[in-house]
């Protein structure tokens, strides 16, 4: 039977890279401002060659905090929310940290639950993906618990956000149309309790309405983020002696379910009905090449909300202002 193997301490990792042991316990346990990048490097280095980890259940059980960060996610088998959880886990676990995967179903009861939950495993803080109001989620922020909101704004206002600039991607999509001469506009729209799909929304009829262009109120009909929920607002759309000649979508998965419907009905997709989805999907590469859409940079998430929640635990102020990542529009066959 072989020995088992000599568990590395602290003090040979200190020895290592030249530093204090009170380095070494800083820089590993995120908490590095007091070291520079070199130091930082060093100590990480010396910590891979020796194959040293640290004790973190004795860390958590004297701090109330582990080096966990849950993630919340509205619909894990969207590869939309699926792309920017793989983002932030990657970043994460490059600075130390390791995510834990809740999926919400943007139930509030189900979204209160899991905050009570984690907050029980003392995790270091909550990246809320697709945040819907609840009292649970008000009490964890008046309780102090670290949450970065991602893509969607907070309910009550306040908190951090991370996200793009909807009201100005709304705006773009309405530019192009306008550019293109679609007269008879309209949108299918997400649940308007979320900013994302509420601001998209409002960007998108303003920019009509201040071009005189200003649809129907038979045009604007409420469809989800679903396949199905596109295809059964596409029959309430499309199922009539005029149909609009171009239509916002307020994701990609809408846009999937209203061309089906198109195809259904004999109509083409862009001659008889230009359609614009929202997000520019994963899938669309393999299953809607021809799209047009808004691109969100998924792989810009990561960093953006790594950094939001290291720069609250060291106190920064959680008052600043939005992060907002850029977009643009991805031009394809379907809104020519």
């Amino acid at each position: 039977m072989s020995p088992k193997p000599k568990t590395v301490g602290i003090q040979a990792v200190a020895a290592r890279a030249g530093v204090s042991i009170a380095t070494v316990s800083r820089v590993l346990n995120g908490i590095s401002t007091k070291a520079n990048e070199e130091t930082r490097a060093r100590v990480r280095e010396a910590a891979e060659v020796l194959g040293y980890r640290p004790a973190h259940a004795g860390r958590a059980l004297r701090m109330r905090q582990t080096r966990l960060v849950a993630l919340l996610i509205p619909d894990i088998a969207n590869a939309f929310y699926s792309a920017i959880a793989r983002s932030i886990e990657t970043t994460l676990r490059g600075r130390d940290h390791t995510m834990i995967l809740c999926n919400t179903g943007e139930d509030p009861g189900l979204q209160d639950f899991y905050l009570e939950e984690m907050q029980a495993y003392h995790v270091r803080g909550v990246a809320l993906l697709g945040a819907v109001e609840s009292e649970g989620l008000a009490q964890a922020l008046a309780g102090g618990l670290p949450i970065a909101f991602v893509n969607r704004k907070p309910p009550r206002g306040g908190g951090v956000f991370v996200g793009i600039d909807n009201v100005a991607a709304g705006e773009a999509v309405a530019e192009h149309f306008l550019a293109q001469g679609f007269d008879d506009c309209a949108v299918i729209h997400g649940p308007l309790h979320s900013s994302a799909s509420r601001e998209r929304y409002e960007g998108f009829l303003g920019r009509l309405g201040r071009a005189g262009r200003a649809p129907s109120p038979a045009h604007l009909v409420a469809g989800g983020l679903s396949i199905e929920g596109g295809y059964q607002a596409a029959g309430r759309l499309l199922d009539k002696a005029r149909h609009p000649r171009a239509i916002f979508c307020s994701n990609d998965l809408v846009a999937y379910g209203l061309y089906r419907r198109c195809r259904e009905l004999g109509l083409n997709v862009p001659q008889d009905v230009a359609i614009f989805g929202f997000d520019d999907n994963p899938m669309n590469d393999w299953v809607a090449p021809w799209l047009s859409t808004v691109h969100i940079p998924y792989d810009a998430f990561g960093a953006a909300v790594t950094d939001a929640l290291f720069q609250i635990w060291e106190g920064a102020d959680t008052a600043r202002p939005a992060e907002s990542l850029p977009f643009c529009l991805k031009l394809r066959g379907s809104a020519e």
